[in-house]
């Protein structure tokens, strides 16, 4: 009898869209649903770069060089050089969005068994890319009770062994919010220099940060091999859809092993490319406007997830992204009923059930991940339905 792959067996669903299905039942049904479960930003994309995709100019749409196009690697360096990151062009790989970074850096730098140290809750697809490597994530917890900050130094050495090869960040975290500090990044470097160790530093939300400075792990001194930066300009441009990332790093050879990943795949998406190049001409200014916006909306949410009774929520260093704690038992079937069985003014909210972005069995359960990409009248429609749906929820906990 045919069967799928062991792989493809274990490749984990995605929190985020998994109860997609529940949603588009409950949009037929004419129900509004705010979508908070997904990083979709509803900023506009700067018509800008968007033009110098409609206005390019070339009768064959060629492959590009698989590292990138030259001239995009190279405006990418500014951008870097002006938020204190130095890197060469020839350091610099474009990929199919971050995600393909991350692969990238998986498939260089690690081999099938070896184990990777996450802080959970960790973005969810870091467990979609382990398996896919064949690669074993090892959780650290992060607590909600903390904010989420690193844990500490000895917690991460009681999880090192002899197959351990790298750490990952994301900074600032997807889905937490949490924006690690200077020290917590020397912390890790302490650790990876140690234990000659990979730091894998997803830096996707650079520009938004609201408590405290973005430091890069890329800005390390002394950790110039073992750091593997990985990057993207959807979020950076709210340009999802370009699906244009970077692997950068220092590591000569990782970049031409690298290269060969990307050899394989062929090229990076040219219009994406033309699109990201652009974005490095916008004005200096350009990311003040979103950056406030976030900061208003991150504000809004945060104060009243926090004004309902049984409901806790750390206030977000950066990102777009808040997790909080609810008063039930279980965050897939409160989610999933929001969708089912609940309404509010003909309107409900789709949260992603934080189960999903931890890697120990167990954990999550009464907590869930809300981005808050839409605008503040949306964000206080959707917490009037969330207030609403906590004081009927026949699974609230007393």
């Amino acid at each position: 009898m045919l069967s799928v792959s062991n792989r493809g067996k274990i490749m984990p669903a995605s929190p985020i869209r998994k109860l997609v299905p529940f949603a588009e039942t409950a949009k037929k049904k004419g129900i509004k649903i705010y979508h908070l479960n997904i990083g979709q930003p509803d900023i506009e994309t700067p018509p800008e770069i968007l033009n110098a995709v409609r206005n390019s100019d070339f009768k064959i749409l060629e492959y590009s060089h698989s590292a990138g196009n030259e001239s995009y690697r190279k405006k990418l360096v500014e951008y870097y050089r002006s938020v204190n990151i130095n890197v060469d062009h020839n350091e610099i790989i474009i990929t199919t969005g971050g995600s393909e970074a991350i692969l990238f850096g998986f498939m260089s730098c690690l081999d099938a068994g070896d184990e990777v140290i996450i802080p959970q809750p960790f973005y969810a697809n870091y467990n979609g890319f382990a398996v896919t490597a064949g690669v074993t994530v090892k959780p650290i917890t992060s607590r909600i009770d903390t904010g989420f900050a690193l844990p500490p130094i000895e917690e991460f050495e009681k999880l090192i062994t002899r197959k351990t090869k790298a750490i990952i960040i994301c900074n600032p975290n997807n889905p937490t919010g949490y924006l690690y500090s200077r020290e917590e990044l020397e912390v890790l470097k302490t650790i990876i220099i140690k234990h000659d160790l990979y730091l894998f530093s997803d830096e996707a939300y650079r520009e938004f940060c609201y408590e405290g400075k973005h430091f890069s792990a890329m800005q390390l001194e002394g950790a110039e091999n073992n750091v593997i930066l990985m990057d993207t300009i959807s979020k950076r441009y709210s340009a999802c859809g370009a699906r244009i990332g970077a692997l950068v790093t220092h590591n000569k050879e990782v970049l031409n092993t690298a290269i060969k990943f990307a050899q394989a795949r062929l090229s990076p998406p040219e219009f994406g490319q033309i699109l990201g190049e652009a974005a490095v001409d916008l004005p200096a200014n350009y990311f003040e406007k979103p950056k406030a916006e976030y900061q208003l909306r991150r504000d809004t949410i945060v104060k009243r997830l926090n004004n309902i009774p049984g409901v806790f929520c750390p206030n977000p260093g950066g990102a777009f992204y808040a997790m909080a704690s609810l008063p039930i038992d279980d965050a897939d079937v409160f989610c999933q009923w929001l969708l089912e069985s609940f309404d509010y003014n003909s309107a409900t909210l789709m949260l992603a059930p934080a189960t999903g972005f931890y890697g120990t069995e167990g954990l999550g359960k009464n907590e869930v991940r809300l981005a808050y990409v839409l605008n503040v009248d949306a964000i206080n429609n959707a917490m009037d339905c969330l207030e609403k749906a906590l004081e009927i929820y026949p699974g609230r906990k007393k």
